[in-house]
This record gives C-alpha cells, sequence and structure tokens, in this order.
C-alpha cells in the first residue's frame, strides 16, 4: 500500500519558495518616482519588467500554497486570530498574482505605444486602480501583522519568529523616508520570518521539539 503523502514539508517548502521568490522580485523591481519613470522603465528594460512579473506571479502561486503549513502552528492559543490571519494573507497573495498581470498588461500598453506619459497619469489616478492596490497592500501587511500576533499567543515558535514579521510590518511607515536599497532590503524580514515557520512546521510535524 502506498504512503500517505505527509503534506506538511510540501507545503512548508512552497512557503520558503514563495517568500524567496516575492524578496527576490521586490529586490529586482526597478524603481521610479513617478509615471513617467515608470514609462521610461518599461521602455529601456523591457525583459527584467516581465521577469519581475512572472515572479510576481509564482510567489504568489506558493505562498497561497505554503498557508497550511502555517495553519498547522496552532493548536489552541491563537487558533481564531491564526485562522483569520491566513485568510487575510490569502487575499494579499492572490492579489500578488493580480499585481503580476497588471504589470504585464502595463508593459503591453507601453511596447505597443497604446499609451502615453499623459494618459499614463491618468490611469495611474483612476480610483478603482487605486482601491485594488492599496486594498491588496493593505491585506497583505495586516494579514502578517496577525499572524505575528497568533504566533506570540500561540508559542509554538522561538520568539524572535513573531518578532521579526511585526518588524517588517513597523517598517512600513517610514520606507518610503529609507534610501532605495534600505527599504527594499526590508522585505528581508518577510523572508526569515516565514523561512522561520517552515522550518518548525516541519520540526513540529517530524515530533521534534522546538529549535
Amino acid at each position: 500500500m502506498q504512503k500517505e503523502l505527509d503534506w506538511v514539508p510540501v507545503s512548508s517548502a512552497l512557503l520558503v519558495t514563495g517568500a524567496m521568490a516575492l524578496c527576490f522580485a521586490s529586490l529586482l523591481s526597478p524603481t521610479g518616482g513617478d509615471s513617467s519613470d515608470s514609462f521610461t522603465i518599461v521602455e529601456q528594460h523591457d525583459g527584467r519588467w516581465l521577469a519581475v512579473a512572472v515572479i510576481y506571479f509564482i510567489a504568489s502561486v506558493t505562498l497561497t500554497l505554503g498557508l497550511p503549513s502555517v495553519l498547522s502552528l496552532f493548536d489552541r492559543k491563537g487558533r481564531r486570530l491564526g485562522t483569520t490571519s491566513a485568510v487575510v494573507l490569502s487575499v494579499g497573495f492572490i492579489g500578488t498574482a493580480g499585481f503580476a498581470m497588471l504589470l504585464v498588461f502595463f508593459r503591453a500598453l507601453v511596447i505597443t505605444g497604446s499609451v502615453v506619459n499623459k494618459g499614463l497619469d491618468d490611469v495611474t489616478h483612476d480610483a478603482g486602480l487605486s482601491i485594488f492596490l492599496y486594498g491588496w497592500i493593505a491585506a497583505f501587511y495586516v494579514g502578517e501583522l496577525l499572524l505575528g500576533i497568533a504566533l506570540l499567543m500561540a508559542r509554538t515558535t522561538p520568539r524572535w519568529i513573531p518578532l521579526v514579521l511585526l518588524g517588517h510590518v513597523l517598517f512600513l511607515p517610514v520606507q518610503n523616508f529609507l534610501p532605495e536599497l534600505v527599504g527594499k532590503s526590508t522585505v528581508l524580514l518577510l523572508a526569515v520570518g516565514f523561512a522561520g515557520i517552515a522550518i518548525e512546521a516541519v520540526a513540529r510535524d517530524n515530533g521534534r521539539p522546538r529549535f
């Protein structure tokens, strides 16, 4: 009889893969001060822009599939808040796929000459687009905040893991005031926190004590 697949290591591996992909995409993303800069970046770094979109999409899929490993850390304490955080994070993760598709669509508009700087300004100030973007960002950070608090309540991981996640959230208000490289590098906190969660989930699944 074939042995049943242990889903926790698989989900944990996907969580780490997604976190690394998100980190890589964030660091690789070309940035500009306004829509005119973005227009120029797409024209000059077409391949890089497309690669970032693909990596964001991969991050979205793998992070979503990695959520079950996060839920495995909640037995009793913090279970309700942990489940809520997973639901909110799933919105943020799925929204990342939408953002990736938005990048691809924007690239197509630029390289086909379907939009110019003036039209691009009008698009970026559209209320519907702004609601989607800010809603996606809010879901991501609120979900991470709730997860950090839930892990502190559950005490099923070393304390540094939720503290790293909360530290990443706390950097959000000051991120735009930091040098560009430093601001981008704060995503490493998210990657380290999710890697710690994945390691702990696998360790608990194997019946080993906490590291």
